[in-house]
């Protein structure tokens, strides 16, 4: 398969939020937000992977809704890690920028899909 700006970007954001369940885990002892982020954000890059292997344009477009979802609640639970300071804000906004970038790519996505669909 031909390089895959979405599969990649949402690959590297996995690795930062596994190491962020790491830290938030054993530095700061939090484990209920910990559950909740690793699980959407490292479920972006898995359904959006999913969508490659669509068995069709629908099931594509379903799949990357369900990343796009994961990557709205990725975003709020980034906002809540740095608002109640699990996480500094430089750490946060990093992270957020990156959850932002993909977001951009899927609606994006999704919109050529989608026009394509129809």
């Amino acid at each position: 398969m031909k390089d895959n700006i979405l599969l990649d970007k949402s690959l590297k954001f996995a690795v930062r939020i596994v190491k962020l369940h790491k830290y938030l885990t054993k530095e700061k002892k939090e484990t209920v937000i910990s559950k909740q982020i690793i699980r959407s954000g490292t479920s972006i890059g898995a359904n959006a992977n999913e969508a490659v292997y669509g068995v069709s344009k629908a099931d594509f477009i379903a799949k990357l809704q369900i990343s796009l979802k994961e990557t709205a609640e990725t975003e709020y639970w980034l906002r809540l890690l740095m608002l109640s300071d699990y996480i500094t804000e430089q750490e946060g906004e990093s992270l957020l920028n990156d959850c932002l970038e993909i977001k951009r790519i899927l609606v994006s996505t999704l919109n050529t899909a989608k026009e394509n669909n129809k």
